[in-house]
């Protein structure tokens, strides 16, 4: 929002060599103007990544972990299977490995604070938090805090962010960006011009961008129904072309080369050693492909998710201002 401040005078000034022309007098008029760019109000929607694939280790260290201490299997995934009551999410809990589906929900209750102690306004900024479902047998959009300008509100909210269920190790396809998307996009109302009363619409999209789901287009080879594939940009184009800002942040398909899945179905399209820079990498470059321009964010595995989330929060904010 511009404000623009016009300020028109008129004065008469004393002179003293007009006098000899019998003006002892002039008068002087101007105009000044002045602009300045207000910050604006702004409505974030947070898409969250709770899928089984979120509950691999977070660091290569707490992967190689968890491969230590699941015999044979080697197992990288701390999987919620509630069919076991010996399941690798308990076991990860015990180890003291952290998960990637933790450290989001630190991040995410990080970023409430920081949105607090950012805004200029009371109600600047409004929050809204979303995960991919409770359970792999109904995943779908899932809202786990209404719209609105409580940040203390949505910072307890988020610390119910965990990992989806299973029931059964058989049990898959709970990341399912088909229906995700459209549903988000639904809730999204119309970006405004970013007053108090007409915000603008920011999304932050957060996963390690491999769908996982029953798709009859699956772009990538398929196993029975089940499509695993990189995130399609085609799905964030929708939303982009309403006006709505995408700030994404990929936390990085880590490597799982003990894992006989990961080697056959997502190595293929994520191969190469780690590099923010990598070419290799086909889910890097969709989820970059999601992003609007400058929001695209790519957590390396010796990097905080949470100062990430920062830094896309105060680039959305900046830039919301230049924008204005």
């Amino acid at each position: 929002m511009v404000i623009t401040s016009t300020v028109t005078f008129s004065a008469e000034v004393p002179t003293m060599f007009l006098g000899v022309m019998n003006k002892s007098k002039m008068t002087v008029t101007g105009t000044s103007t002045s602009v300045s760019k207000m910050p604006q109000y702004i409505d974030f929607y947070l898409l969250l990544d709770n899928s089984p694939s979120m509950g691999v280790g977070a660091t290569p260290t707490d992967v190689a972990t968890m491969v230590a201490n699941t015999g044979s299997s080697k197992c990288a995934f701390a999987c919620h299977d509630l069919e076991n009551a010996n399941n690798y999410y308990k076991l990860a809990k015990t180890l003291g490995v952290k998960m990637r589906v933790d450290v989001l929900r630190t991040a995410t209750q990080q970023l409430m604070d920081t949105a607090a102690a950012t805004q200029t306004y009371t109600n600047q900024f409004r929050m809204a938090i979303y995960d991919f479902g409770g359970s792999v047998s109904n995943a779908s959009l899932r809202a786990l805090f209404a719209l609105s300008s409580s940040l203390s509100s949505a910072k307890t909210a988020a610390g119910a962010i965990d990992l989806m269920t299973v029931n059964g190790h058989s049990e898959y396809q709970g990341t399912r960006y088909t229906t995700l998307f459209p549903a988000i996009n639904t809730a999204i109302s119309d970006p405004g011009t970013g007053t108090s009363a007409s915000p603008l619409k920011y999304l932050f999209f957060v996963s390690d961008g491999v769908s996982d789901e029953n798709n009859s287009s699956c772009l990538k080879p398929k196993t029975g129904q089940r499509c695993q594939a990189p995130v399609n940009p085609a799905l964030c184009k929708t939303l982009k072309d309403r006006g709505i800002k995408i700030a994404v942040l990929y936390t990085t398909y880590l490597a799982l080369p003990t894992d006989s899945w990961y080697n056959q179905w997502i190595k293929p399209f994520n191969t190469g050693p780690y590099d923010p820079a990598s070419v290799n990498s086909e889910i890097a470059k969709k989820m970059e492909e999601c992003a609007s321009p400058g929001f695209y964010f790519e957590v390396t595995p010796t990097q905080g998710i949470s100062e990430a989330m920062t830094a896309l929060f105060q680039r959305a904010v900046s830039d919301a201002r230049i924008a204005s």
